[in-house]
């Protein structure tokens, strides 16, 4: 049985048909490969942008990816034959990853790098401040500098044209001293003369001067009292034992040292011989003596304020050296102007002893009065200041010095003992208080203010040897 193949005419050629699609598939791989070719050439220039610019780099990392994706699509059907195409699709879009990530990376780097950039010129910054803060403080300074240097030089100039006032002026007052000790030669007064260190040291020697006591010298004229007046500040009667020698001439021949009848009380009395005699002018007295070296001195006159006085206490004076004017034998003098008045001891009674009150009272105000004006005159006439004028009798002085009661007929003894302490002795003692409590320098205060109201002179004694007393603070 022959069997004819029916012939289909619209159905077309099969060979022809797989020919078409052979050249189709070829075609689209030479498509895929033209497009795989496309996808590295733009992973190739997004890796050799991705430093430049990442944005493009991602842009073009996303049309690689849908150019792939695409082309995954289109070779899905034929998978097998375009697995290699698949493969290298695969392998660019690592690459362009790897790419993105790298160029991340250099992106990251880049900003930390322009953060550490912008921290350093932060930094240079405050640097660049602090400097010249730094340069302003410096310029400040010089400028004080400057200022100072100027002030200092205006200063010096000043400081020179006082130097050349004072050297003008020390010339004047040379050329004017010179002359006036012409004129003084002249007249007969002598010069003052100040002594060397090795007068100093030799003063001391003679009179066995004692670190740590006080050394008060008592000074006047021939016949004046001195000697009775040291044995009352040293509470001893004139015919007592170790009391000083005492006579109507002058016995008193050459400096005498006296310590206190107590060995507790570290004061030394030095009975100077007398002034205005023959064996000694009036001029040299002060340093013939040695007066320089002594803490106090005390001058004492009997009848008349004499030059011997003035020029002890000029030179007493130009030493720095507290000086004291005592009139002594206040008793006989007052006596002598109640005679004038017509008084007699020796007729004196029971009745007249209202007589005798008043007339001396009378005297009393006299004698105060005449010698305070006498000796206020004297000084004035000398150049010196006014100063206070004690007017004691050695008697009255002993007991004030030994009793405890003062005595009715005290003038100055107690207001002179309370102001040798007040003015010299305790000025000089308090350096050494700044150790004690409040209380201790409260108590002696209190006791000086009214040492004269109720104590002795043995309490200043006391007081001036106890243990807050240091001698050694009192030099002059």
């Amino acid at each position: 049985m022959c069997f004819t193949e029916e012939i289909k005419p619209d159905v077309p050629n099969q060979t022809i048909a797989d020919i078409e699609a052979l050249q189709k598939a070829e075609e689209q791989r030479a498509e895929a490969e033209c497009r795989e070719k496309e996808a590295k050439e733009a992973a190739e220039r997004i890796q050799r942008e991705a430093e430049e610019e990442r944005q493009r780099a991602r842009a073009r990392q996303e049309e690689a990816d849908r150019a792939a994706e695409k082309v995954r699509e289109e070779m899905e059907r034929i998978r097998k034959e375009m697995a290699e195409a698949n493969e290298r699709a695969m392998k660019a879009r690592v690459e362009a990853e790897a790419a993105a990530a790298a160029a991340r990376e250099d992106t990251e780097k880049l900003v930390q790098q322009a953060a550490a950039e912008r921290e350093r010129a932060r930094q240079a910054e405050e640097e660049a401040r602090r400097v010249e803060a730094a340069a302003r403080e410096e310029a400040e300074r010089a400028r004080q500098a400057a200022e100072e240097e100027r002030l200092r030089a205006e200063l010096a100039q000043a400081e020179a044209e006082r130097a050349r006032a004072v050297a003008a002026e020390e010339a004047r007052k040379a050329i004017a001293a010179i002359e006036e000790a012409e004129l003084r030669w002249k007249k007969g007064v002598r010069p003052v003369v100040t002594p060397s260190l090795e007068e100093l040291e030799r003063a001391k020697e003679r009179i066995q001067y004692q670190e740590g006591f006080f050394h008060f010298a008592v000074t006047g004229v021939a016949g004046s009292g001195k000697s009775s007046l040291v044995n009352a500040f040293r509470g001893l009667h004139n015919k007592d034992a170790g009391a000083a020698a005492t006579g109507v001439t002058e016995t008193t021949l050459e400096t005498a040292r006296y310590s206190d009848p107590n060995p507790n009380h570290q004061l030394l009395w030095f009975d100077i011989p007398g002034a205005g005699t023959p064996k000694v002018p009036d001029w040299q007295y002060f340093n013939e003596h040695g007066l320089f070296v002594f803490d106090c001195i005390i001058v004492l006159f009997d009848t008349r304020f004499t030059m011997t006085d003035i020029a002890i206490l000029s030179n007493a004076r130009r030493f720095n050296i507290p000086t004291y004017i005592v009139r002594s034998k206040a008793d006989q003098n007052i006596r002598n102007i109640m005679r004038d008045m017509g008084y007699n001891s020796d007729d004196d009674d029971d009745e007249d002893r209202g007589r005798r009150n008043r007339l001396y009272n009378v005297a009393r105000k006299q004698y105060i009065e005449k010698t305070r004006e006498s000796v206020r005159a004297n000084l004035e006439d000398a150049n010196l200041p006014n100063q206070e004028v004690y007017l004691v009798s050695n008697d009255t002085m002993l007991s004030c010095v030994t009793t405890q009661r003062p005595p009715k007929k005290a003038i100055d003894e107690i207001e002179l003992l309370t102001d040798i302490f007040t003015q010299v002795v305790s000025p000089r003692s308090l350096h050494k208080y700044d150790a004690f409590s409040p209380a201790v320098i409260h108590s002696v205060a209190s006791a000086t203010s009214h040492f004269y109201l109720s104590k002795p002179y043995s309490f200043f004694l006391k007081l001036c040897c106890s243990p807050l007393y240091d001698h050694n603070v009192f030099r002059p």
